[in-house]
């Protein structure tokens, strides 16, 4: 088997179809997945790798989606898993797409949230603001930055002013090591020549109050993808934070649908 330039640490559970998740830039299995994994492993075996500097799993030089593409499928591999449906969040829809182009074979249906083809201007300058806080250092603003394009307004207002302090921090302790890179892959990815191409059941979930990853992206997926199934949630885009159990109902009604 040739050797990844890429390794990932994963987590395995349940039994039943395979289900491989793919999380979002400057995440983590733990921070995106925590609500829907206990839901998933009642009826599928879950593979939940951590990308690069997230997680047990260590960082990388560079990273592309098509590196974390082939590196979500060798995890697949790992856990004896032939097929699989890929739930995609954030920079993971990303993945997810390239994964289905590269390897159509293995891919029995796609989940994709506050997803996006390609990064437009508005989230490009975000991450160009992320990028330049990461590297200075300076948490204590990039918490601020999150909590201001990860949350949609009501959650966010709806917090009392002395708990923010304590909610920032904990926003500072959720970021990975290999959050620059990751941001990078949002950067330079475009998938939008991968989207015709699919041909497994796809649901599309577009997150309306989204700042950061405007739902028009998720859009121009449900419209890019022939016989996408598109729906919409009523959140920012830390759509597990705000919506959890719609966001899993949603997801486990597609599957069940679909005998995914």
């Amino acid at each position: 088997m040739t050797q990844l330039p890429i390794s990932l640490s994963a987590t395995v559970r349940g039994s039943g179809p395979g289900v491989l998740l793919a999380h979002g830039a400057g995440g983590s299995v733990a921070g995106n997945f925590t609500t829907l994994i206990p839901s998933l492993v009642a009826h599928h075996t879950v593979v939940a790798p951590d990308f690069p500097g997230s997680g047990a799993s260590p960082r990388a030089d560079v990273l592309t989606a098509d590196l974390l593409a082939d590196a979500l499928v060798a995890q697949a591999d790992a856990a004896g898993l032939d097929t699989f449906t890929v739930i995609g969040y954030s920079m993971g829809t990303l993945v997810s797409v390239r994964l289905a182009a590269r390897h159509p074979e293995r891919v029995r249906g796609l989940v994709l949230t506050a997803g996006l083809a390609k990064a437009d201007n508005r989230l490009l300058a975000s991450l160009d603001l992320w990028q330049k806080l990461l590297a200075d250092g300076d948490l204590e603003a990039f918490a601020r930055f999150t909590a201001l394009s990860g949350f949609s307004p009501g959650f966010f207002n709806a917090m009392p002013e002395y708990q923010l302090p304590a909610f920032y921090n904990l926003l500072i302790k959720g970021v990975p090591a290999g959050a620059a890179e990751q941001a990078a892959v949002v950067q330079t990815t475009d998938t939008t020549g991968d989207l015709a191409g699919i041909s497994v059941p796809t649901l599309v979930i577009a997150t309306l109050q989204d700042t950061l990853v405007s739902p028009d992206n998720s859009r121009i997926l449900a419209d890019g993808i022939p016989g996408a199934e598109y729906a919409e949630l009523d959140t920012g885009h830390i759509t597990m934070a705000e919506r959890p159990d719609q966001w899993s109902k949603l997801i486990l009604d597609f599957l069940s649908r679909h005998g995914l």
